[in-house]
């Protein structure tokens, strides 16, 4: 199983993850500051859920696999 870890201290509200991977991410309003959605996604969105993690420009976005 995929587990998505955000640390919003780190979060500089580029949007970079988003823009991968919307349906796990999301943005504060007030902010812009990333909120995750999905801390488990499915296995389906573990490639675009990666790739947010890739491009995240502070890396505050880590990832974990229980297998």
């Amino acid at each position: 199983m995929l587990k998505v870890i955000l640390e919003q201290d780190k979060c500089v509200a580029s949007g970079q993850c988003v823009t991968a991977a919307g349906t796990v991410f999301d943005q504060r309003d007030e902010d812009g500051i990333a909120v995750l959605l999905e801390e488990t996604p499915s296995p389906e969105r573990e490639a675009e859920v990666r790739q947010a993690a890739a491009v995240c420009p502070v890396l505050a976005i880590h990832i974990t696999t229980d297998n």
